[in-house]
């Protein structure tokens, strides 16, 4: 099973839980069976259309999906899966 990290943020919605395993053949299949088994998160990882939202990243280990092939970057058993959400605010 791949595992995905779950961001201190997005951990009220996964009951806690840091890590979340699952089987999937792509990025988009985990964070769907990741939605599915936790209501509540998808609103904040996809937008009305369906699309990851702009201001998440995920990443396959070490490499952005956004240089891949998108949510429809595979994985399997072994990847490690991060969602890192945008941090935005501070002032001058």
């Amino acid at each position: 099973m791949a595992t995905l990290i779950i961001p201190t943020p997005l951990r009220k919605f996964t009951n806690g839980n840091a890590v979340f395993e699952a089987s999937a053949s792509n990025v988009n299949e985990l964070l769907n069976a990741l939605s599915t088994a936790n209501e509540g998160i998808k609103k904040h990882l996809f937008d009305d259309a369906g699309e990851l939202r702009s201001f998440i990243r995920v990443y396959v280990g070490d490499e952005d999906i956004n240089e891949l092939d998108g949510v429809n970057t595979k994985i399997n058993d072994r990847d490690e899966v991060i969602i890192i959400p945008a941090i935005a605010g501070g002032s001058k």
